[in-house]
């Protein structure tokens, strides 16, 4: 009860990429880099372990950025061919690579990096996947011509890439969909459909986490426009509850998503995000378990898994490695109350 996990990320040694950087390029090449990688994902594996999560990650060390880690082993992306589009409804406007043809993968993408995680850890592992309504808000559709259909595609991919992971020994796969909070009508009418596809036929438990976002500063200014309550999720939850999908991360330190708003997934196991990865304060063992105890008055424990509300790339690593130790120690505080035996 009260297993302690993260929402992913988490922040590239400065001998890998520039520290505290969304997209910082990488530092080495060739065999070096790959090395760096593996000895990246180990340091924090050992630091998860050590601080008392219990799904651990490797801390997607292996990748640049969370959705393009995967695309860029997929054919019919044309990467030279950039495309100036919206992101998050227009939150900020980038240069994206554009889908030119059928989409398919080149070769298993993140399979190896699964089976070395396994290899070195009895904890359970959780390995992340872009979620294909995420993927289709953060690249260009030249082929398609409707983003359903797209993501479709992409969601057939992610299917084959999640039975590879599982195949390598992953006990949880996790897809991280973002734009769950942005295109509502979307994902009632296609995201979640898209969502099942690419969960389809695994045996291993899946997850979908759906925050507000890394604490940039294109996402901090986005809340400030949210108003008092941020109540989005009112308007998918009903129908993500209804869906096949096992697990929803969401954030809740420091957030102001009605905790009532809990109540509406009475079929899911809950990533109470207790972490805040938009400040660089290091949360008390105690504001972690204040923090949980709010939701479980609308969630009853067993159906709760103590997380951090989003990934935390950006931040120093010092501050990561608090926020870990914070995390770890909370959940066995409040399992110390709630008389769980460890």
């Amino acid at each position: 009860m009260l297993r302690t996990t993260i929402a992913g990320s988490l922040p590239k040694p400065s001998w890998l990429a520039e520290p505290e950087k969304l997209w910082a390029p990488w530092r080495l090449e060739g065999a070096e880099l790959e090395q760096a990688k593996k000895d990246a994902a180990l340091v924090w594996l050992k630091e998860q372990e050590a601080d008392g999560i219990d799904v651990v990650t490797e801390g997607e060390q292996f990748r640049v950025h969370f959705v393009h880690g995967f695309l860029e082993q997929v054919e019919g992306i044309d990467w030279q061919k950039k495309t100036r589009m919206g992101i998050r409804n227009d939150r900020y406007v980038v240069e994206v690579p554009t889908v030119t043809g059928p989409v398919r993968r080149k070769a298993p993408v993140h399979r190896e990096q699964a089976a070395f995680l396994r290899a070195h850890t009895d904890h359970g592992i959780k390995f992340t996947l872009p979620g294909p309504m995420t993927i289709c808000d953060t690249i260009a559709d030249a082929h398609y011509g409707r983003r359903a259909d797209m993501a479709m595609a992409f969601a057939e991919l992610l299917n084959e890439e999640a039975k590879e992971l599982e195949a390598a020994g992953v006990d949880v796969v996790q897809f991280d969909e973002p734009a769950f909070n942005v295109f509502m009508d979307e994902v009632r009418d296609w995201g979640i459909a898209a969502l099942e596809r690419a969960i389809e036929g695994l045996s291993c438990t899946t997850a979908v986490h759906i925050c507000y976002g890394y604490g940039i500063q294109a996402n901090i200014d986005w809340k400030k426009t949210l108003g008092s309550e941020w109540r989005q999720y009112e308007a998918i939850f009903p129908a993500l509850n209804e869906s096949k999908i096992q697990q929803v991360s969401l954030e809740c330190a420091n957030s102001k998503v009605p905790l009532s708003l809990l109540g509406l997934l009475d079929r899911k196991v809950l990533l109470v995000g207790a972490i805040d990865v938009a400040s660089e304060t290091v949360e008390t063992p105690e504001q972690v378990a204040q923090t949980l105890r709010a939701a479980l008055e609308h969630v009853d424990a067993a159906r709760v898994q103590p997380c951090t509300n989003c990934g935390m790339a950006p931040l120093p690593r010092h501050v990561a490695e608090g926020k870990l130790k914070a995390l770890g120690a909370g959940a066995r505080l409040l399992r110390k109350e709630l008389g769980v035996v460890e």
